[in-house]
């Protein structure tokens, strides 16, 4: 079986985090499902980085781009998930630079059906969602009970910086894991995110 790469990453900033002004869509109208500017301007600070490949050879161009439904039917029964168009909103720009859908299939909350498709795939596969549910279930999923060191079991609400790299040669290969500090925008860091 080929190699993978799965690189995950956080939606973009959000309204009432800190950032100034109201959620809004790509074509300007409020919507607090939405990314604030900073976050399109994260959204394109991505879309730069991957599809580019600026000399950072672990932002991979992705082959497969998968975001959280922006718009699940008939919408996530668990009052703890709430709808976001965020996921989404991060890697559309990326994925129209890159000629690729976004793939939309799973929802919040459907992670264990997300990791059970991605990890049967091959090369480089970008995947943006909810920085909790990445934790407390998307991380649990990939390493399916094996040990990965340095694996992060918490991920600060004010952290949008951050990618989460999974590498293995095979599937049957342990995976290899880091987390990667782009530092695309100002007060970006490199701190790990934590245990």
């Amino acid at each position: 079986m080929s190699a993978l790469t799965l690189m995950i990453i956080r939606h973009a900033e959000k309204p009432n985090r800190g950032w100034p002004g109201p959620g809004l869509t790509e074509k300007g109208e409020v919507d607090d499902k939405s990314l604030v500017i900073r976050g399109w301007h994260r959204a394109g600070a991505w879309c730069a980085l991957f599809a580019k490949n600026l000399g950072e050879p672990d932002f991979l161009r992705p082959q497969m781009i998968y975001a959280a439904n922006p718009n699940p039917e008939p919408g996530p029964s668990d009052p703890d998930i709430e709808v976001s168009h965020r996921p989404f909103e991060t890697v559309k720009p990326l994925a129209r630079k890159l000629g690729l859908k976004p793939v939309t299939t799973w929802s919040v909350g459907q992670e264990d059906d997300l990791v059970g498709e991605i990890t049967k795939l091959s090369g480089a596969v970008l995947v943006c969602w909810e920085h909790k549910r990445i934790i407390s279930d998307m991380l649990p999923a990939i390493v399916n009970g094996d040990h990965v060191p340095d694996l992060p079991s918490k991920w600060d609400g004010s952290r949008f910086d951050v990618m989460l790299r999974f590498e293995r040669p095979s599937s049957t290969a342990p995976w290899s894991f880091k987390q990667c500090f782009p530092l695309l925008l100002d007060g970006d860091t490199d701190i790990a995110l934590g245990h």
